[in-house]
């Protein structure tokens, strides 16, 4: 883990409200390193309305596994996260873990185990002694407590250089409700979940398919829009909460997604989804620079994307940020490999608002000064205009420096 926090960082994190029906305690197992925040637990006193995304990973994580197995039930009385180790690719121990924690973690809140869900971050392949923290759990279920957001965002963290938090209110029928969200990634953060774990929690009261239809449909542009690597995990976990405690307030239940009452809450969670996304990318390993990719002119909107992301995950458009080149060839080279519809000499690039390439040539009005001067900026923005419909997309990520060799060069020493 380095020392500094990304340049790239918040200059002042969102001042996160206690939200009614969560509590939240955090401790140090020494799961992989020595007085360090490693294990989150959030309980839900009443039964909270539960949905979630996971990785799209063929080699899931146990507890990937363990989640997707209880989401069927639709309500959830604890979470028990645990970084410094993913429990991913660890066999039947990982199941045995898994197991365990759940056990524990019923008996400490007195829930069923399939109201349970877990989540762990960190090295693949070694075995996670849930002993370690399964012990915690009776005193930490006791403890927790409602305001507690940016120490549980603390815990969750790797190699990330700074917690991610994130709150939003709305309204549903005339009630005001609150959406929370803690989020932690910074390296293996590709579409199709980023590698990260995130949980959201909002005192609304959602039944569980209705919350479900919301989150998927919600990550589309805003988690699976990002990627630092092109790398997806094995532990991407996102999960969403709804407490109900806002009928007390006199909201009325919420069963169906397409109610026309979730108007401000949809756009209100998205908003949350998308500020998370984009404070992973400002974090991702040895980034110094945001790059925003859009893609406009491309067949179709799938198109567009697969083309920005052919783009935003390409080593050598990512070295030339790095390096303040404005490589447009590299670009071309992005978009011909993308395995999209393209026409060369219909192709536009600007780089920072400067068109820098048209109609598949130099731009004749182009300024090797005014683009340089553009790349030196910490927020660049890349657009490519295809040129044959109306498909459009933008994803996010970021450079590729020297540091982020060094982070993964030696991350299980």
């Amino acid at each position: 883990m380095s020392g500094s926090v990304s340049p790239l960082a918040p200059k002042s994190f969102a001042t996160v409200p206690a939200l009614r029906g969560v509590r939240m305690a955090t401790a140090s197992a020494g799961i992989k390193y020595k007085n360090r925040t490693d294990v989150l637990m959030m309980v839900f006193d009443k039964p909270a309305s539960v949905a979630g995304v996971f990785t799209r990973s063929k080699c899931p994580s146990a507890p990937v596994d363990f989640c997707r197995a209880n989401l069927s039930h639709g309500t959830a009385r604890a979470v028990v996260v645990n970084s410094g180790n993913a429990n991913a690719f660890t066999g039947k121990k990982g199941r045995e873990a898994t197991a365990l924690t759940a056990k524990s973690a019923s008996a400490a809140v007195g829930c069923g185990e399939n109201e349970v869900y877990l989540a762990s971050t960190g090295v693949i392949g070694e075995p996670l002694d849930a002993s370690k923290f399964s012990g915690v759990l009776d005193a930490m279920a006791k403890d927790a407590t409602g305001d507690f957001w940016f120490e549980a965002a603390k815990a969750i963290m790797t190699t990330d250089t700074y917690p991610k938090v994130a709150t939003r209110t709305a309204e549903i029928g005339g009630v005001s409700v609150t959406i929370n969200g803690i989020a932690k990634g910074a390296g293996m953060i590709a579409p199709d979940m980023a590698t990260m774990l995130s949980f959201v929690v909002t005192d609304a009261d959602i039944a569980p398919a209705a919350l479900q239809a919301l989150l998927s449909e919600g990550v589309g542009p805003t988690f699976n829009a990002v990627t630092v690597d092109s790398d997806t995990s094995t532990s991407d976990t996102l999960l969403m909460f709804a407490t109900g405690a806002a009928a007390a307030d006199g909201q009325a239940r919420v069963e169906t997604a397409g109610d026309a009452r979730l108007a401000s809450f949809r756009t209100a969670l998205n908003e949350l989804l998308k500020d998370l996304a984009l404070q992973v990318v400002r974090d991702g390993e040895g980034a110094r620079k945001m790059v925003a990719v859009t893609v406009t002119g491309a067949e179709s909107d799938v198109a567009a994307k697969r083309i920005a992301l052919s783009i935003a995950n390409s080593p050598l458009v990512k070295t030339a940020v790095a390096g303040e080149d404005a490589n447009w060839g590299r670009v071309v080279m992005a978009v011909g490999k993308s395995g999209e519809m393209a026409d060369r000499d219909r192709l536009a690039i600007w780089f920072g608002g400067i068109r820098v390439a048209v109609d598949g040539e130099r731009d004749p009005a182009y300024s090797e000064a005014a683009t340089s001067a553009a790349m030196k900026e910490e927020d660049i923005d890349i657009r490519v205009d295809i040129g044959l419909g109306n498909g459009t997309a933008t994803v996010w990520t970021c450079d590729l420096t020297k540091e982020y060799v060094a982070i993964n060069g030696d991350y299980r020493s």
